[in-house]
């Protein structure tokens, strides 16, 4: 049972925008900083990166090989466990449609 200071369930951060209810991934409307904490269906999460305007968050667990979906319809697979609030992007999910080599990576990715 949650305590008197928890977050309602459905508490989600303003900065995110849910596209469909069958999303299991929510789209940053602005840059978030990484080392914020961020709620996500009332679960506080800290950004471990920055992330970008338009790029994705995980709405809950997605499990390896799971589809990531966005726009109600499925855009991708997870390469491995990604976890409530982490950032979806090329580094843990492939495209099913185009082959994630064709991508070009963001200069902060490059740098890794």
């Amino acid at each position: 049972m949650a305590g008197p200071d928890a977050p309602p369930a459905d508490q989600t951060d303003g900065r995110l925008l849910l596209l469909s209810d069958a999303d299991n991934v929510l789209v940053a409307r602005r840059p978030i900083a990484a080392g914020e904490t961020i709620f996500v269906s009332g679960v506080p999460v800290r950004t471990s990166k920055e992330i970008l305007l338009g790029h994705k968050v995980a709405r809950q667990a997605i499990a390896e090989n799971d589809k990531v979906r966005k726009y109600g319809a499925p855009i991708g697979s997870a390469i491995r466990a990604i976890a409530v609030g982490e950032h979806v992007h090329i580094h843990n999910m492939k495209s099913d449609y185009t082959r994630t080599h064709v991508i070009d990576a963001s200069d902060e990715e490059k740098s890794r």
